[in-house]
């Protein structure tokens, strides 16, 4: 498996779920497809994002002679729907508290588009994508814990502004939904996906002494 993603969260629940993919990160513009895609539905939009990591990441790794004859390439997008608007990663402190300021004491969708790729014999045989929504239920802090997260510099470079497995999971009161999908992979989503394209997860996972 190869995994088109620079997420060390992502990595993580891979790993922890008993895989070791290779890391092939991409590069695309996410905010030149956003621009396109302005006319899009959020569902479509996270997974046609994610789509188009993995058409980079299959182009680099295609015709490599260090590629196995059978690989399934996984890359995911997540982004935060919140009162009908389109939220991803908020890149500086003024727009995450203000996003705080925003989410505290309501609800948002966070939607993680999924897409697989499996290459078999050099060639792509098949692809299956799909869109993971799970409710997030915030809490309603007050202006000096917004302060106090944004200055940890955590939730700058995470979709939404908040994580479910560091310090903002302090401020998610619950979810309704697939936790690993918030992560930003949901498992049982990738599980499918796999099944999509004729590949059992459990072929997939480590075996031997290394194995968990």
């Amino acid at each position: 498996m190869v995994l088109g993603s620079a997420s060390p969260a992502r990595l993580k629940v891979l790993r922890d779920a008993g895989l070791d993919p290779e890391v092939v990160v991409s590069y695309v513009d996410e905010d030149a497809i956003l621009r396109e895609l302005a006319d899009v539905g959020a569902a479509d939009t996270v997974v046609r994002l994610a789509a188009a990591k993995s058409a980079e990441v299959c182009a680099t790794i295609v015709g490599r002679t260090a590629t196995p004859s059978d690989t399934v390439v996984l890359t995911c997008d997540s982004m935060l729907l919140l009162d009908g608007v389109l939220t991803g990663k908020p890149h500086t402190a003024d727009v995450a508290r203000e996003q705080w300021r925003r989410m505290r004491g309501g609800t948002g969708q966070l939607l993680t588009g999924h897409h697989v790729t499996r290459i078999s014999g050099g060639a792509l045989s098949g692809q299956a994508a799909r869109t993971a929504s799970t409710t997030i239920h915030f809490a309603d802090v007050d202006d000096a814990t917004i302060d106090a997260y944004v200055g940890t510099g955590e939730p700058l470079s995470v979709a939404g502004a908040f994580t479910l497995d560091g310090l903002g999971g302090w401020f998610v009161d619950r979810i309704d939904g697939d936790p690993s999908s918030v992560v930003g992979i949901g498992l049982p989503t990738v599980r499918e996906l796999l099944a999509a394209v004729g590949v059992d997860v459990t072929d997939l996972w480590r075996h031997g002494p290394d194995a968990q």
